[in-house]
């Protein structure tokens, strides 16, 4: 009940700050919302992307699945995630889409610990159907001569699957269109959890570089 109760407590923060102290924001979000920027996070439950950036209600137009993932638009696949991407695109025209993943991902965990061979699926293990979306990420990295350890090919994959969703989302029509045009960019960040730093990636140094750099360094 305690917990129950510090969300309900929580809520009445919420209300004063926003509907007391500062009553124009709801006011004028109520004829509509105008957020410049798509955010793809995860689902986990310490990189809530509005606390991470600080933002009101309004700034970002969310969606959190396991892993931050975008699936392919061809085929029958899981139309969720999809269908999101094509409101942001196409109505609510945002500027950027972000797809920010983070260290210490479960879904990448399951994914790196997972058996390759997938006919054996259960029919129920949703998590291990929804990470098949990163598959390729994984094989990238299992074939890499230069990550010698668990953790660092956990990590790698963490990022290579930020990259995989990058691609799937370039290949829907609506924001390839307004790639075309110049109407819409593509960002792939990375929030490592262990540090405090936040990384983007570099398509000219295909490489995570930092935005951000840990405290103190």
């Amino acid at each position: 009940m305690e917990d129950i109760a510090n969300l309900i407590n929580g809520f009445a923060r919420f209300q004063q700050r926003y509907f007391e102290e500062s009553p124009q924001l709801y006011s004028d979000l109520q004829e509509g919302q105008h957020p410049s920027t798509l955010l793809i996070g995860c689902c986990d439950s310490r990189v809530d992307p509005a606390l991470l950036l600080d933002c009101d209600p309004g700034d970002i137009f969310t969606v959190r699945n396991i892993a931050n993932l975008v699936p392919p638009s061809s085929g029958m696949g899981p139309q969720a995630v999809l269908a999101a991407v094509q409101y942001a695109v196409q109505v609510l025209q945002v500027d950027r889409i972000i797809i920010l993943g983070h260290a210490s991902c479960g879904g990448i965990r399951a994914l790196m610990q997972a058996e390759p061979n997938q006919g054996d699926i259960a029919e129920d293990d949703h998590v291990r159907r929804w990470m098949d979306v990163a598959w390729p990420a994984r094989e990238l990295v299992m074939k890499s001569p230069s990550l010698h350890t668990e953790q660092e090919r956990l990590h790698a994959c963490e990022q290579a699957s930020i990259l995989i969703s990058l691609k799937n989302l370039e290949k829907m029509a609506c924001v390839k269109e307004r790639l075309d045009n110049g109407s819409l960019t593509l960002h792939g960040w990375y929030f490592d959890l262990h540090t405090g730093s936040l990384l983007a990636y570099s398509d000219r140094a295909d490489a995570f570089l930092p935005l951000f750099c840990p405290i103190g360094s």
